[in-house]
């Protein structure tokens, strides 16, 4: 359509929910419409991820600014996309892959990349005069596919990077899966995060929050997280397992120690190798009911992950971020090697909508979960909620409930939800037991 080109494209360095620079592109089209998206950035980045471009100026933000990236966008990117249907996808990411000529997107930058992506996909859905959710269902689903409210990985208690000082591992996540409807569960795992809070106030723990929202108390040991969720489940009126289970991101990556080989436990002043860890998870598995562990060990064991797999992927779902990292080569490899189970997508580690969907596709054909997941360091767009229900992955992983960029893809959800109103299917999660 004549109309749906590309005219130009402008960006602006904004603010992340930690103060730092990123980017905004808008994508404006030949008949007026125009998108606008904003990118996230991480803590605890893999190291296959795509590269974020920062400026580097120790004056300005600590180095963080993103004023290159922005530069890359409006210099390279608008005239690289100029003409190119908005609703062609593909050839706009595509395009910006061919200017930036790197495998990892390190030229141009993921984060300029990924702005003017996601814009183009709102720019899109504006041309068809469709929700965001809808468009991403039209253009990239299959007929199978049916809109479905995903289940939400709630994260609450915070730890590793997200929170110095709290617990090793990074995450702890509550899933109310027993439910009908994606709001019903919202409002548990909302009882259930303050009902939390009361219990850490009561017995002197502290209820300051991490990066994502969730409580960073000082914990003497890592299963007392995973206690007191059990306890603040029960005491908010639910039954865990059946209604509200567990989940884990341990990001264990930043727990190894390549030259001893061996997985370092600082707070409790312990050290394991990946046998010993596996079976630590088995115990947890055994003891709590938890449904997922994420990134259980290092990003390029292989042969270990394959080892969790064979022992756990029966009983739990195994989740590859920063081993998987969004990348579909390292993912068929995955599914080669049965390696894990599951894989997290976040946009920003691939650094387009195109290659994210590619992965979300393949997951899917070979029966593997998916879990559209949120950055760390986020913003208030809430872009990854309509990705979530339009691609019916299932699932969504987006913090805690103290953080309005956070809460922005709840209550994103719960829109969603409304506009679809008898059609609104909630994601059906099986906690397997124990």
């Amino acid at each position: 359509m004549a109309d749906s080109k590309i005219s130009r494209v402008e960006a602006m360095e904004v603010l992340d929910s930690r103060g730092n620079p990123t980017v905004q592109a808008s994508v404006f089209v030949t008949a007026g419409q125009r998108g606008v998206a904003m990118v996230p950035s991480g803590a605890s980045t893999g190291v296959h991820e795509a590269m974020e471009l920062r400026d580097g100026d120790e004056k300005r933000y600590v180095g963080k600014g993103v004023t290159k990236a922005v530069a890359n966008i409006e210099e390279k990117i608008s005239l690289a996309v100029a003409g190119i249907d908005v609703c062609d996808q593909r050839a706009v990411d595509m395009r910006m892959n061919e200017v930036d000529g790197t495998e990892n997107k390190s030229n141009l930058g993921a984060n300029a990349i990924l702005a003017v992506s996601l814009a183009a996909a709102r720019a899109g859905a504006a041309v068809q005069l469709q929700p965001l959710y809808r468009y991403l269902r039209n253009h990239f689903g299959s007929s199978s596919d049916e809109l479905v409210l995903p289940v939400p990985f709630m994260n609450v208690i915070n730890g590793g990077k997200h929170a110095v000082g709290g617990v090793d591992f990074q995450e702890f996540m509550i899933v109310p899966h027993g439910f009908s409807k994606y709001s019903e569960a919202l409002a548990a795992a909302a009882q259930v995060f303050h009902t939390l809070k009361k219990i850490l106030v009561k017995e002197g723990f502290t209820v300051l929050v991490g990066d994502e929202g969730g409580f960073a108390p000082a914990f003497e040991k890592n299963k007392q997280a995973l206690d007191y969720l059990v306890r603040a489940i029960g005491e908010a009126g639910y039954k865990a397992g059946e209604q509200v289970a567990i989940g884990m991101d341990p990001a264990v990556s930043e727990l190894w120690d390549k030259e001893a080989g061996v997985y370092k436990l600082a707070s409790e002043k312990r050290e394991m190798k990946a046998s010993e860890l596996v079976e630590y998870w088995e115990e947890l598995v055994g003891e709590y009911p938890i449904v997922s562990i994420e990134d259980g060990l290092d990003q390029d064991a292989w042969d270990d992950w394959g080892m969790m797999t064979e022992k756990l992927g029966e009983r739990v779902q195994l989740v590859g971020d920063d081993f998987l990292v969004t990348n579909t080569k390292r993912l068929k490899q995955a599914i080669n090697k049965k390696s894990c189970n599951a894989i997290l997508v976040k946009v920003n580690q691939i650094g387009t909508l195109t290659e994210a969907v590619e992965a979300i596709t393949m997951a899917k054909k070979n029966d593997f979960g998916v879990m559209v997941s949120h950055r760390s360091g986020e913003t208030e767009d809430t872009f990854i909620a309509d990705l979530a229900v339009g691609l019916a992955t299932g699932q969504i992983k987006t913090g805690s409930l103290s953080r309005s960029d956070r809460v922005a893809k709840y209550n994103r959800l719960l829109v969603i939800e409304k506009e679809l109103g008898e059609k609104a299917e909630y994601m059906k999660y099986e906690y397997k037991g124990k």
